[in-house]
Formats: structure tokens, sequence, C-alpha cells
């Protein structure tokens, strides 16, 4: 009986172990499934979470960009065109106005004075130089053709050519007259000279002709045979 005591006591021990055993597997499966899974969500969570945040980031980065390129360049164009709009309107008034304000002062100018120059008043030193360089006095004076009118008539043109206003003086005596020119210089008025002689005249209503010429140093002169006391004084511009 010894024998079947001992089969009986062995069998428990073995049940014993197989059930701790069965529990421990158990516990030891649960536990190592909790954690396994846990460690498998952590590292998928964290490489899916690193390959979603790269594959989202290329496709926001490409359709991001592909928009802001888009809307870029929308914007970009209209305040471009704005921009150059304004800037080129704004220059092309500015061209405009500086071409048509040159042309048309030039065809006033031309409308106005049958030529292209302007006009200006001299000092006196700029008119007795351009009288010295005119050479009109060296022209020969000749009874009824060539007289002291053409005499005037050549220096005022001479004077204008050279950018002066230069006006046609008559002067009137009681019985006929003398024609010279005068200059309304800047600096010392209104100046007069004789278009033959060149010679600066000082005329003077009530006093005879002879008497207001200048004469050159060394020259005079004599009272002529006829009264040419001034009567009148005619500037023609």
């Amino acid at each position: 009986m010894k024998w079947l005591k001992r089969i009986l006591i062995s069998l428990g021990i073995l049940v014993v172990i197989c059930v701790g055993g069965y529990v421990v597997y158990n516990v030891a499966y649960a536990t190592g499934e909790t954690t396994g899974y846990d460690c498998g969500y952590s590292e998928g969570e964290s490489v899916g979470y690193s390959s979603g945040k790269q594959d989202g980031y290329e496709v926001g980065k490409t359709d991001g960009y592909s928009l802001g390129k888009q809307d870029g360049h929308e914007e970009g164009y209209i305040s471009g065109k704005a921009d150059g709009y304004s800037l080129g309107k704004l220059e092309g008034h500015d061209e405009g106005y500086s071409s048509g304000r040159t042309d048309g002062y030039a065809e006033g100018m031309e409308a106005g004075l049958g030529h292209g120059y302007t006009l200006k008043d001299p000092t006196y030193e700029q008119a007795a130089t351009f009288l010295r360089g005119d050479r009109t006095d060296n022209n020969e004076y000749v009874e009824d053709t060539y007289v002291c009118s053409h005499f005037a008539r050549d220096v005022c043109n001479n004077a204008e050519q050279g950018g002066f206003r230069c006006a046609f003086v008559e002067i009137r005596y009681s019985d006929g007259g003398h024609a010279i020119i005068a200059f309304n210089t800047i600096d010392e008025g209104l100046v007069y000279f004789d278009a033959i002689t060149d010679e600066r005249v000082r005329p003077v209503v009530g006093k005879p002709y002879y008497l207001c010429i200048e004469p050159r140093p060394g020259y005079y002169y004599v009272k002529p045979s006829y009264d040419d006391t001034i009567r009148d004084i005619l500037v023609i511009w």
C-alpha cells in the first residue's frame, strides 16, 4: 500500500505543478502580450507618425508650393500691372507733356514770328558787338535805290537772325525824315543807332537830328542844308 500512496502523492504533486505552470503560463502570456502590444504600438505609432509626417510634408509642400506659386503669380501680376500702368502713365504723361510743349512752342513761335528761333533783348555791349560785326554799313548808299530805310531793314533782319530783337525806327522831320534802328537793352534801356554809320543816336523831339548823333572820335557833324528838327519818333518792333 505504500507504493500506492507514493503514486497518489506523486500525481498530486504533478497536478499541482501542471496547474501552477498553466497559471504561470497564462500570467506570463498575458503580461508578455500586454508588454508586446504596448511596445509594438508605441514603436508602430512612432514609425507611422514619422512616415506619415514625411509623406504629409512632401504632399503638403508640393500642393502648398503649387497653390502659393499660383496665388503669388496672380497677386504679383495684378500688383505689377497696376504699378507698371501707373508708372508708365506718369512717364508717358511727362514725356508727352515735354514733347508736346516743345513742339507746340516751336510751332507757335513759327506761326507767330514766321521762324523757329527765339528773340531776346541784348545788353548794350551785345548790341554794340553785333553792330561792329555786322557789315550792312559797308553797303553803298544809292539815292532812291538803297537808302536809310534799306540800311535799317537789313540791320533789323540780321539782328533777328542773330537772336536779338531790333526795332525799325522812323525819325520824322517837318519835311521828310530818316530811318534808324533801336535795341531795348536789358542794362541801359532803349538805345538807338544809325544803321548807315553804326553810331549811337540819342533822338529828342524838338532837337535837330545831327545834334543827336554821337560821332566817332575825331568826327563831327555840321548842320545839313535842310531842317532835320525831329518832330516825331516812331519805334516799330
